[in-house]
């Protein structure tokens, strides 16, 4: 067959543009389709405009502290318009970095328009037959919505659509107490608005239990009720909806439905051409092949998890194994992730119920708290610990929560992976003060019983004793 191109990547989100940007600039003919909105889900409804949303109501929350550190601040007014123009300048200012211009700049064809896998090595889209020896499909997630009776009747709202809401909303009601409904339910409270959030299992349901009842508490103390049970019903209309939790109606001017997202891999075509589908989205194998040879399946359209940062990661590893056919397994070992909730939840590796789970009474847990920090203390923010995870020294996991700790992650991620160690991190020489101080407190611990062992105190008395002796 002859080839229209080296490589075809169906997707310009995160996974699709590192993938089809990284077999570019290794100099392969690169057909990059995207049929909406190029940078994806996390630039243009997520990860970008919700953090621009948590900044304005961070501002706002500093200003209702009113008198703290013999500063006296006005209390504040917030202009949902200009919150709103923030959002649209934080988007405005990252797309020039996933632009078509950007990735024809680069050697990509940029196709705007819906795609369909014809086969193992075609793809049709905007009237043309596309062909290559490899496929990327990178076609992202979707909101998933919740089996609740009269939610299609009613207009709720989804990570996708709850930025452009025409006013800061009176009664917001989250159904969902993940990552989007906890960064959800505090920024608008801090803005304004009275906030319940709906939850039938645990909140954070993947983090570290101790980290989360932090937030819980801080959230709690901020004004946000957390009701837990299972939503059976909802019914209303713009600006009055009711919902029904077990006994309970909980009534809202708006609904966010923010119980996770779902795999967008249908109406591609990929089922009449034999692409095995998983639970979770697309089937691959830890090189994110599909079970059909030629075809990738990477980001958040395949069974795994939905990051963006692994998609990322994923579009990077696809990309050396297509243009230097270097195999390329995925390894989470050293997964990290973060909630921006204020204060952050952060976790990479195994959390402390993971590490037991696997490694039983191996396990050693060290818990630093930020009120030993000093750096802390003189903020007057000194909320949330450091938990680390060790197996002897090693460490496998770590839990933390505290003001901006998702920054503290490279060092964790560099001794699990271990291309750092655990000594090296607890002896490195670090500014003062800085909260970047527990990593290393926590590391030092690793190693205290035998820095301050028997054998060395028995060789750091003889010595003082042969001092004594000599003079």
């Amino acid at each position: 067959m002859k080839f229209t191109h080296d490589v075809i990547v169906i997707g310009g989100g995160a996974a699709g543009l590192t993938a089809a940007g990284g077999c570019a600039l290794f100099g392969l003919d690169v057909a990059l389709i995207e049929a909406r909105k190029m940078g994806g889900e996390c630039l243009n409804d997520g990860c970008v405009p919700s953090k621009a949303l948590i900044t304005a109501a961070k501002r706002a929350a500093e200003a209702r502290e009113s008198e703290r550190y013999g500063v006296t601040l006005a209390a504040p007014k917030v202009d949902w318009r200009g919150v709103q123009r923030h959002i649209r300048d934080a988007i405005a200012a990252i797309e020039p970095h996933d632009s078509e211009e950007r990735f024809e700049e680069m050697g990509c064809e940029v196709i705007r328009d819906w795609a369909r896998v014809t086969g193992p090595q075609t793809v049709e889209v905007a009237g043309r037959t596309l062909s290559a020896p490899r496929i990327v499909i990178a076609t992202g997630s979707k909101p998933a919505i919740p089996p609740i009776k009269g939610v299609d009747e009613v207009p709720y709202l989804t990570n996708e659509n709850i930025f452009d809401i025409e006013g800061l909303p009176d009664r917001l009601v989250i159904v969902g107490g993940g990552v989007i409904g906890m960064e959800m339910a505090q920024a608008f409270r801090r803005l304004g608005s009275e906030v319940t959030v709906v939850e039938p299992g645990e909140l954070m349901a993947r983090d570290d239990r101790d980290s989360v009842a932090v937030v819980r508490k801080t959230m709690e103390g901020e004004g946000v009720r957390f009701v837990k049970g299972l939503a059976s019903a909802v019914t209303g209309s713009a600006g009055s909806i009711a919902l029904t939790v077990g006994g309970e109606v909980i009534e809202g001017s708006h609904l966010l439905i923010a119980t996770g997202r779902k795999a967008n891999c249908e109406g591609f075509g990929l089922e009449d051409i034999g692409v095995e589908m998983g639970k979770g989205g697309i089937a691959t194998d830890e090189r994110r092949r599909a079970s059909v040879k030629g075809i990738y399946a990477i980001g958040d359209c395949r069974d795994g998890p939905r990051l963006t940062h692994v998609s990322g990661y994923e579009g990077s590893n696809v990309a050396l194994e297509i243009t230097l056919g270097v195999p390329t397994k995925v390894d989470y070992t050293a997964l990290p992730w973060c909630t921006y909730t204020e204060p952050e939840v952060a976790q990479i590796g195994l959390t402390e119920s993971e590490a037991r789970e696997k490694h039983g009474d191996a396990i050693r847990v060290v818990t630093e708290s930020f009120h030993d920090n000093e750096r802390a203390l003189t903020e007057g923010n000194d909320k949330g610990q450091v938990k680390v995870m060790f197996k002897g020294k090693k460490v496998v996991g770590a839990s933390l929560v505290g003001k901006n700790v998702g920054e503290l992650l490279l060092p964790f991620s560099q001794t699990i992976t271990g291309k750092s160690s655990t000594f090296a991190l607890g002896s490195a020489i670090i500014a003062y003060p800085t909260r970047s101080e527990i990593t290393k407190a926590t590391a030092f611990q690793a190693w205290e019983p035998t820095v301050f062992g028997p054998i060395p105190k028995k060789w750091a008395g003889f010595l003082a004793s042969m001092r004594r002796r000599l003079g």
